[in-house]
This record gives C-alpha cells, sequence and structure tokens, in this order.
C-alpha cells in the first residue's frame, strides 16, 4: 500500500470517511507537473476497506494521472471534507483488471466502458487510518 499523510486532524478524516459514505464522486486535486499550479475536477472512485482506487478517465494519457506521477500527494474532497494521501501508480495489467471490475461493480459495466476508453493504467490511494 501506499504512504499516506492526513493533512487534516482524526475529526477531519472521520468526516471524510463519513462524507465518502454519501457519494459515489469525489474532488481530486493534484498539482500541474509544468505549470505548478493545483487543479480540481470531479472523478469517480471505489473503496474498499483499507483501499482506495481511482482509475484515470484516459488512462495514461490522462493529464492528471501524468500530474500524478511527478507529484504523487493529491488532495480528495467529498461534500467539503478534505484529505491529503501520497497516490501510487497501478501498472500492472492484472492488478489494472481487477481495478477495472471493482469499477464495472460498482458504477456498471455500460457506463464504465462509456466513461472509461482506455484501462491501462489504475491508482492506489491509501487513508489515513481515521479516514477509512
Amino acid at each position: 500500500m501506499c504512504a499516506v499523510t492526513g493533512e487534516m486532524g482524526d475529526e477531519m478524516s472521520g468526516e471524510f470517511a463519513n462524507a465518502l459514505q454519501k457519494t459515489d464522486q469525489i474532488e481530486l486535486t493534484v498539482t500541474g507537473r509544468v505549470t505548478g499550479r493545483e487543479f480540481s475536477f470531479p472523478v469517480w472512485f471505489v473503496k474498499e476497506k483499507e483501499k482506495f482506487y481511482l482509475l484515470p478517465v484516459r488512462g495514461s494519457d490522462s493529464d492528471w494521472y501524468k500530474n500524478m506521477l511527478k507529484t504523487p500527494r493529491m488532495r480528495l474532497t467529498a461534500n467539503g471534507a478534505s484529505v491529503t494521501a501520497t497516490a501510487k501508480p497501478i501498472t500492472d495489467p492484472a492488478r489494472v483488471s481487477e481495478v477495472v471490475d471493482k469499477f464495472r461493480a460498482n458504477y456498471g459495466p455500460d457506463q464504465v466502458a462509456q466513461y472509461y476508453p482506455k484501462t491501462d493504467v489504475a491508482v492506489d490511494v491509501g487513508l489515513p487510518e481515521a479516514a477509512r
């Protein structure tokens, strides 16, 4: 599992865990690899116990994925509650396929096929213990 740093206190992390239960989409904030500016946008996620996965819409061609490779720290926000974590790319085809299957189970095969045309990578994001 990747390293995780909770920037918020346990109370905020617990708030994030509660917020995750009420949504199927989070706001992801990454740092631009060229500009150094922060970029935020909504993304789907899959959370299973202590695991938290993201799937870039255009796979390894997605700008946010390329940004994450340069600066793995990212902020995740759900319903106003945020945590900061360090992400780790998943490039092994078998592991990527497992994550894609989790997205299909959570959002439906048709939705994943429509919104994720390239599935060559995924992202493993650990969460602070209080945010799980």
